[in-house]
């Protein structure tokens, strides 16, 4: 039998190859991810033209993926550089790599990515068109956005972020509610100076029909961008949010329709106590479509530290149902990320996407934390080392801090719980202070 898109060949009872090697990722039967995919809860990013692809599967009830965001600007503008960021990203667990360059060659860097890469690739269109087109944005036509957007269906992108939410009517919503800080997409910011400038209905939602049938003929999960998602806590939950989530919820609708995955993008800042409330209505709203978050960022006061406060978000939000998390780097808000950054923002990220699959039940989740502890309790030092989310900063700094006894650390010494009460358990006798 043919088909379209994954959730098209799920939909005929067709288990692809790229289902089968999830299902083996995540421990399921192939039986029952099948009906996920079929019913939009899971989606499998999966262009028909990213031929090196290791596939994964996005949706609340697998592991939590991560997502890390790449790319060149005008300021900082180097292809292996950015390369380089790829490669260590992969090769610390992230399942995901969103190029958001806007500035040089960047189809290059695209077609690079979707050849070599086995993460999921995803791009944001919006910012390509203006560095593509090179002319004054309000210049660019309708038509010409959505050629963009089948220009990276061609290059052989996974998912895409297509701000289709922000309308005439949600943006006289968002211009009448009176933000505090207006709107921090860039992707929505862009279409939204568009609309205003050329008096015409956003091109992506006008022509949503014809991105569908694009999505559908390359088989590109559509991600659908938050335009109005909070950029500080004082905006969180606000009009302008749910009122452009109810549109994405429409918009996912027409979107399975026509046997195209879908992803729905989730806020960037939002005070704790509203985080699982909005995952739940996201859920409610959107019909069970995963859920991708950046971050969200639980308070505007740490510029320097956002991998942390993006982490306790993400796992809060995770837990409560996300299925994606956008990782945040310490240079948020500040600068391009370096690779130290990359690095910081994918542990902080990872450490985060693993604490709300414990609080879920995935599978493998806390197996992983029970043979941790139990290299702990008897001092096996190699098998920490392994098992660390890090491993290279672990045994760096117990190397950075050598004990006078190997088997404790330079913290404890001798007054090290886990020797003496092994000791004291197999009927020893310790003195501690004399040994």
């Amino acid at each position: 039998m043919s088909y379209t898109t994954q959730m098209d060949a799920a939909r005929k009872g067709i288990q692809t190859k790229e289902l089968l090697t999830i299902a083996e990722k995540e421990q399921w039967e192939p039986d029952k991810l099948i009906t996920l995919v079929a019913e939009g809860k899971v989606a499998i990013p999966a262009n028909k033209l990213h031929t090196c692809l290791n596939p994964n599967g996005i949706g609340s009830m697998l592991k939590t993926k991560i997502n890390v965001n790449l790319g060149t600007s005008r300021d900082l503008n180097d292809l292996d550089l950015e390369l380089e960021k790829v490669q260590d990203a992969v090769s610390m667990g992230a399942e995901s790599i969103m190029d958001l360059s806007s500035f040089g060659d960047t189809r290059k860097f695209r077609r690079k990515l979707t050849t070599e890469c086995p993460a999921i690739i995803g791009t944001v269109p919006i910012y390509d068109a203006v560095v593509y087109y090179h002319k004054a944005l309000g210049d660019i036509t309708a038509k010409e956005w959505i050629d963009i957007v089948e220009m990276h269906a061609k290059d052989g992108v996974d998912f895409m972020t297509i701000h289709v939410g922000i309308n005439k009517q949600t943006a006289h919503r968002f211009k009448d509610s009176k933000r505090l800080t207006n709107i921090v997409s860039r992707g929505g910011s862009i279409i939204f100076a568009w609309m205003e400038m050329t008096g015409e209905e956003n091109p992506f939602y006008e022509h949503y029909d014809r991105i569908l049938e694009i999505c559908e003929e390359y088989d590109v999960t559509l991600s659908l961008g938050d335009a109005c998602r909070p950029g500080c806590i004082e905006d969180a939950s606000d009009i302008s949010q749910i009122e452009e989530l109810v549109t994405l919820g429409e918009l996912t609708r027409r979107a399975w329709e026509k046997n195209v995955q879908v992803i729905i993008e989730g806020p960037g800042h939002m005070p704790l106590d509203q985080i699982a409330a909005n995952m739940k209505i996201q859920e409610t709203i959107c019909k069970g479509a995963p859920f991708y978050v950046l971050g969200p960022l639980v308070t505007d006061i740490a510029p320097g530290y956002d991998h942390i406060t993006s982490a306790i978000g993400g796992a809060i939000a995770a837990a409560a149902g996300a299925a994606f998390l956008c990782y945040v780097t310490p240079a948020e808000h500040l600068r391009l990320p370096n690779a130290e950054d990359v690095k910081e923002g994918i542990i902080s990220a990872r450490i985060a996407a693993h604490a709300a699959d414990i609080a879920k039940g995935i599978k493998g989740a806390k197996e992983w934390d029970h043979q941790m502890s139990d290299a702990r309790k008897r001092l096996d030092w190699e098998t920490m080392f392994r098992l660390s989310i890090d491993p290279e900063k672990a045994r760096r700094y117990r190397e950075s801090s050598k004990p006078e006894k190997e088997d404790t650390c330079s913290m404890c010494g001798n007054f090290c719980a886990m020797k003496n009460m092994n000791r004291i358990m197999d009927g020893e006798k310790i003195t501690i202070f004399d040994e």
